[in-house]
């Protein structure tokens, strides 16, 4: 139960303003993202 207490807390906190781990985690998504989708695009229409 207390490991769902702290991350409610955390949550809540984290609404009024981004931190810098957010930013970060947000940035390493995106960019994941962003570095696969033209392969996948390419193995498509290879496959296709």
């Amino acid at each position: 139960m207390n490991n769902h207490n702290e991350l409610a807390s955390h949550y809540d906190a984290g609404q009024q303003a981004f931190t810098t781990e957010d930013i970060l985690w947000a940035a390493g998504i995106w960019s994941v993202i962003l570095t696969l989708s033209p392969v996948i695009v390419f193995y498509m229409l290879m496959v296709a």
